[in-house]
């Protein structure tokens, strides 16, 4: 579950690769951009690319593009109540094992629609497994949430690549429970990433990543982190 159309290939690519590698079901739930949109249909071609499914978008609007869905409130201002209710719907319907977001940092960036998007997946996730929602489908319980981040020992190197200086939100290495090796899926990662080319176009972090050689492209998107939080059942 992430907010906009991008976040999930350079948040989670590499993982999403990697169990559609195996055989696993996995699927994107995506809070903000309308179905219409470019971005929704740059988004059906990296979720090809990573194995992923096809969107499931939510349709609200990015808290800095209100044309992104027109009419819509924005993400970050949607209710609680409301955002919770159809995301559990969502994982009623899939079924996940586990549920992957961001920290509640809001990622690197800290971005609004980040922050409120771990806020609803975590009450999500705890409440997919209750008698609450009825309307929403069967309860479903996940058993994890894996939530996305970066240790503050990561964040020199990466401000090097890229050529950014700045607040940058990272958490405590000792907080982070899992480091995954997503090499082996590294160049698919990209391809997604380039895929979301508006983003590009517009010089974004996917349009930064395209101006990379492949080493600084590899050496950054190599690895994800995530910090692990059994859900209660």
């Amino acid at each position: 579950m992430f907010a906009h159309p991008d976040d999930e290939s350079l948040v989670a690519g590499g993982i999403l690769a990697q169990h559609a590698a195996a055989g696993v079901r996995t699927a994107v739930v995506t809070a903000t951009w309308a179905p219409s949109t470019q971005r929704a249909a740059e988004l059906t071609d990296a979720l090809r690319i990573l194995g992923a499914g096809e969107p499931r978008l939510l349709g609200y609007a990015d808290a800095k593009v209100p044309e992104s869905a027109p009419g819509q409130p924005r993400w970050c201002d949607a209710p609680l109540d409301e955002a919770v209710r159809r995301l559990v719907r969502q994982i009623r319907e899939f079924r996940p094992v586990a549920v992957v977001t961001f920290d509640a940092l809001g990622g690197l960036t800290g971005h609004l629609d980040h922050v409120h998007t771990h806020r609803v997946t975590v009450l999500a996730a705890e409440a997919a497994g209750l008698d609450v929602y009825p309307e929403a489908g069967r309860p479903w319980a996940p058993s994890l949430v894996y939530l996305a981040t970066h240790p503050r020992s990561s964040v020199k190197a990466i401000e090097e690549i890229l050529g950014t200086r700045g607040a940058v939100h990272a958490t405590p290495d000792e907080q982070v429970t899992d480091r995954v090796d997503v090499s082996p899926w590294w160049e698919q990662k990209v391809a997604a990433i380039l895929a979301h080319r508006s983003e590009v176009d517009r010089g974004a972090l996917p349009g930064l990543v395209a101006g990379l050689s492949p080493k600084a492209r590899k050496e950054l998107l190599s690895t994800e982190w995530f910090i692990r939080r059994p859900l209660p059942h």
